[in-house]
């Protein structure tokens, strides 16, 4: 195999992995969200007077939540943008 085709593999392989990995932390964050959300207004309704400090905890484990797909947007940037595997082959 030249160059040429090896490199056009390692990045058509490279669009598939980041396809995946935007994939599931999009997954991950929407089923995280949905059940952080429920559970919020599940003990909401059940203690109406502890929802102000509630409240405090569901924006602190959203945000921590959001980092995780963050991250994943970053790895996948890595890849788009400075692919180590390319740097292998040369």
């Amino acid at each position: 195999m030249d160059k040429i085709a090896a490199l056009a593999q390692v990045q058509g392989l490279s669009a598939i992995a980041i396809g995946i990995i935007l994939g599931l932390a999009a997954l991950g964050t929407a089923i995280g969200f949905g059940l952080l959300g429920g559970k919020y207004l599940e003990s909401s309704a059940r203690q109406p007077e502890m929802m102000n400090p509630l409240q405090g905890k569901f924006f602190i484990i959203a945000g921590l939540l959001d980092a995780v797909a963050m991250i994943a947007v970053v790895i996948a940037l890595m890849l788009v943008f400075g692919n180590p595997l390319i740097g292998a082959l040369q």
